[in-house]
């Protein structure tokens, strides 16, 4: 039986290894050559793509979708959807998810490859029936991991509730690369048997099993299996397409690719990857094994190396890995993908860098617990539900019957902000209103990678770019440092001091990084200890500064859009 490939390296493989940051830029000169490979599909879309191009790339995720379907005329399309999540981190109402799903079809995708982070068939509902109306192929997808509730059983029960659904196939996403080749068989023959649409396995490398345990799928009757180019294959990534291909040559399984178009491309992209060198992590590119234990997926291992990074905290890596399951265990074993990974993830470092358990507590992991991201794989005990949300009670209905229409509302908005000029434009805004904006206006710009110097004694020196803006802490004081080259010198420059909170009484200081969301308080308000002043969005998270005791708010440090350092000054209540 011939097996078919999807080529993740426009969508997941860089998201694994280069925190999703490769440009449309680069994808649109090996677009054509990808198209005539012989895979079966492309995924080019969704995922971290769509929050990624707005915030850190200054690009449309619409024109980029658009762009790269012109050029794909063999190929199948195909995007990651979190089902109500859509590509945001928390669930929208059914109108929003309805124009999303419609607008992507639209657009260019062709294979919806739709999940739940909580494997909550209630969550994917709307987007599956969107989809298969559009006609649309609909992936439905069992997202994999390891616990003590999860068994082959309720993973072919899930997929049975899928093909009754109508979805055409099933996916098996195991984003941690936690499926042996024996489990692998295992659940792979019972869903051929018990549901018998085709399946497609999405395994990551990070515990060095995948490869094996592709053979086995194929034994057992894999239909698709999901590749990477071998220069952003391995590590977090998934198996090298060059690699799985030439394993099953000359097999039943034989994929029919040739290995030379494999090459071509492989050697682009491993220049391209250059470009990304400040970007990757080494230790996202090594197998680790210690990944059976704590269960990252990899593209959050790759974001949470990131996350340490602008916390200056990445020395506390190997205490964040052992805290993730704790938390994983606390919250009901949800499998580690997003937005769960983030929720789990986050909570975790903030656990760690707090020095104190669920001292600071996100809005999305009371959400969670609350019950609004779905219904957790086991029940969480009554002790932690009060640790996060007090006396309140978890839902027990589908999530998105609590949300009233949005679509017409948010329209609204992006109309009167004058930063609509297209259908697109309003989604990108309800999907991420925080950030869309500045996108939208035409204002934000895109992040500087640090360029790789090259070895050339021919020629001349390489341009660097070098920071020229830093804050530096001497005894106890934060300066404002601006460094300026002159006549090849450099010169430092002493600006404005700012007080940290230990010598400026009254100070409310950021225990994180992060970019201020909302600031819920006016100069000369009195508040109570425990009051919400303001919001700082971290992470990905949303993350609620509140009063550390009462008093009146004397002056308010910084503005809606800042972003801000660990222990910045925020604000002064005396």
């Amino acid at each position: 039986m011939k097996v078919k490939i999807t080529e993740t390296i426009l969508r997941d493989a860089h998201q694994s290894l280069l925190a999703t940051r490769m440009r449309t830029r680069n994808m649109l000169p090996i677009i054509e050559k990808l198209d005539e490979v012989g895979y079966y599909s492309l995924e080019m879309w969704g995922g971290a793509t769509f929050d990624t191009c707005i915030r850190y790339l200054n690009e449309d995720p619409w024109e980029r979708l658009r762009e790269l379907k012109k050029h794909m005329n063999n190929t199948y399309a195909q995007m990651l959807l979190r089902g109500q999540n859509l590509v945001g981190y928390r669930h929208y109402s059914d109108d929003i998810v309805e124009k999303f799903v419609i607008k992507a079809y639209e657009n260019g995708i062709d294979i919806f490859r739709i999940f739940d982070a909580v494997n909550d068939i209630r969550n994917m509902e709307t987007s599956i029936k969107v989809a298969k109306k559009q006609g649309a192929h609909v992936q439905g997808t069992i997202c994999y991991t390891i616990s003590p509730v999860h068994t082959v059983e309720k993973y072919v029960a899930f997929a049975t509730e899928l093909a009754e659904m109508e979805c055409d196939s099933i996916c098996i996403k195991d984003m941690a690369g936690l499926l042996a080749p024996h489990e692998a068989y295992e659940l792979i023959s019972a869903l051929k048997k018990e549901v018998g649409l085709p399946v497609a396995l999405h395994c990551h490398c990070t515990s060095g099993m995948a490869p094996m345990s592709y053979m086995a799928s194929c034994e057992a009757g894999v239909d698709i299996l999901d590749t990477a180019l071998s220069p952003l294959a391995g590590g977090t990534s998934q198996p090298p397409t060059e690699s799985t291909v030439a394993a099953l040559k000359n097999t039943k399984f034989d994929t029919g690719i040739d290995l030379k178009p494999l090459s071509e491309a492989a050697a682009y992209f491993k220049a391209i990857k250059d470009e990304y060198k400040g970007i990757l992590d080494p230790i996202s590119e090594q197998v680790d094994t210690n990944v059976l234990v704590y269960q990252i997926p990899g593209g959050m291992l790759s974001n949470l190396v990131s996350q340490l990074k602008e916390q200056n905290a990445l020395d506390k890596y190997d205490a964040v890995l052992e805290e993730m399951p704790r938390v994983r265990e606390e919250l009901g074993y949800p499998p580690l993908v997003t937005p769960t990974s983030q929720i789990v993830g986050t909570q975790a470092v903030l656990n760690v860098l707090m020095g104190e358990r669920y001292k600071v507590i996100p809005k999305e992991v009371k959400d969670y617990v609350r019950g609004l991201y779905g219904r957790p794989p086991a029940p969480i005990s009554e002790e932690m539900i009060t640790t996060i949300i007090g006396d309140e009670k978890p839902i027990t209905v589908r999530p998105a019957d609590l949300l009233e229409p949005e679509y017409e509302k948010i329209k609204k908005e992006a109309e009167e902000m004058g930063i609509v000029s297209k259908e697109e434009d309003i989604l990108t805004y309800a999907l991420y209103p925080s950030i869309a904006p500045k996108f939208l206006r035409g204002e934000a710009e895109e992040e500087i990678l640090a360029p790789v110097p090259v070895a050339n004694t021919t020629a001349a020196p390489a341009e660097v770019a070098i920071p020229t803006h830093f804050k530096v802490e001497v005894d106890s004081e934060i300066f404002d440092v601006h460094v300026e080259p002159i006549d090849g010198a450099i010169t430092v420059t002493q600006s404005a001091v700012q007080k940290p909170a230990t010598i400026s009484e009254g100070a409310v200081t950021s225990h994180m990084q992060g970019m201020v969301l909302s600031i819920d308080v006016l100069v000369g308000d009195v508040v109570q200890e425990g009051d919400k002043i303001c919001v700082i969005e971290a992470m990905k998270m949303e993350n609620t500064i509140h009063s550390p005791h009462n008093g009146t708010v004397k002056e308010i440090l910084v503005s809606e859009g800042d972003t801000v350092t660990t222990d910045e000054v925020l604000m002064i209540i005396e």
